[in-house]
């Protein structure tokens, strides 16, 4: 079964909301193994959505349309698709009554206007909207499947799971993604190492996703039930460990500041951070952990060169004789702080964010990153690209790796 999901919203066209809805269809229909092979977005215009419609006719069988199902004029989905395929829209008595029992219970007056909500066109079945006045429609017309959904997730997501895939025909087989994160290793260095898995690849499936700080790689696996799915999945991920080792560091929704934050709880170890350039970006990142006060004791933000001597005691001297942004600054702002808070561990990052500070020396994107422990102190020069964000972004990522690969070393 081919899928498109059309989504109705001039707001989506202007990038003034997130298309996630497309998101959560194509997801909650891979784990019924059916296939969405087009995503379209289409503004508020009749004629607009009638084309899109009648292409997405041609090529499949399962239409999914999101929004428009309001009762304001620029709101023409269900009129829309009722006209393609010439159904007269005819009014729903028992939504008609529900909407006047909803307005009556908000004490508010009901336009005219609202009643459109209660039309369907003839055929259709009216899908219950428990959170909202639109209902949804489910609409078998020439051999296709049509749904029309309202646009607010909060609304669209419950109608979905609870009534649409009760309604869709049943499918043989499941579609299961995971995704593995890579961080260390540029898209193309990465490709590299695993050319031949990419060159060969057939059921999974395997897509290099490329982020700001990290790669993504996603495995896609079509099979009978859940579980043979997962057994593909997970010899797939084998080989593919085999090959990128530690530069893999989560699965899925977890995240690196999940991953470092299970290890300093395996471990039972500190962390207090010393952040210039990152500007308190590396102590949001490990307290974004739900009970990461128990690994979590202090940041210190010390942007100016007087922070880093009255708070870290840095010797004048040696901001002077280095720089602020230098592996010496850097060494001596993680061990200083490591024995001012009496952590286990103290990360430390300085350098230049952009646009503007660099010089042919130390240009902008360079970046010290130091973590001081009781056995020593380590550090890494980085270079780095792109915008201010991207740059902070990229050397907190950095930081909280080096933390992790240390954890990850350590006994206990």
């Amino acid at each position: 079964m081919k899928t498109e999901i059309i989504a109705v919203g001039t707001e989506l066209l202007l990038g003034q909301i997130a298309n996630t809805n497309a998101r959560y269809l194509s997801e909650k229909l891979a784990e019924k193994g059916i296939d969405v092979y087009w995503h379209t977005v289409v503004g508020d215009n009749s004629e607009r959505v009638a084309e899109a419609f009648r292409l997405a006719l041609t090529r499949a069988d399962l239409i999914i349309l999101s929004g428009g199902l309001g009762p304001t004029a620029d709101d023409l989905t269900k009129e829309t698709v009722a006209d393609v395929f010439g159904l007269v829209l005819e009014m729903d008595e028992a939504w008609e009554k529900e909407l006047e029992h909803i307005f009556a219970r908000l004490e508010r007056k009901m336009t005219d206007n609202n009643y459109k909500q209660a039309l369907i066109p003839r055929g259709a079945r009216l899908l219950v909207n428990n959170h909202g006045t639109a209902p949804g429609i489910w609409l078998e017309h020439g051999g296709k499947i049509v749904v029309l959904l309202p646009g607010p997730p909060r609304e669209l997501m419950p109608m979905f799971t609870e009534q649409v895939l009760q309604l869709l025909p049943e499918r043989n087989g499941v579609i299961l993604s995971r995704v593995l994160k890579i961080i260390g290793l540029g898209e193309s260095a990465m490709e590299e190492r695993i050319a031949d898995l990419l060159a060969n690849q057939t059921n999974p499936t395997i897509a290099p996703l490329a982020k700001h700080a990290e790669v993504h790689l996603r495995l896609t696996a079509k099979a009978a039930t859940r579980g043979l799915a997962e057994v593909l999945l997970d010899a797939t991920e084998f080989n593919l460990l085999q090959r990128l080792g530690e530069a893999v560091f989560a699965r899925d929704e977890e995240t690196m500041a999940d991953k470092v934050a299970s290890l300093l709880f395996k471990k039972m170890m500190t962390i207090t951070v010393a952040e210039s350039c990152t500007g308190g970006l590396l102590a949001h990142m490990l307290t974004n952990v739900s009970g990461s006060s128990a690994y979590f004791l202090q940041g210190q933000v010390v942007y100016s060169n007087r922070s880093k001597i009255e708070l870290l005691g840095l010797q004048p001297e040696l901001i002077e004789k280095y720089g602020a942004v230098s592996e010496e600054v850097a060494r001596s702002m993680a061990e200083n702080l490591r024995k001012r808070s009496a952590s286990d561990l103290a990360l430390a990052i300085t350098g230049i964010a952009g646009p503007t500070g660099g010089n042919a020396e130390k240009p902008v994107g360079l970046v010290f990153i130091a973590l001081a422990a009781a056995e020593g102190i380590s550090c890494r020069k980085f270079n780095f690209i792109g915008n201010r964000e991207t740059i902070k972004e990229r050397a907190v990522m950095a930081a909280l790796n080096m933390l992790r690969l240390y954890l990850a070393e350590i006994n206990g």
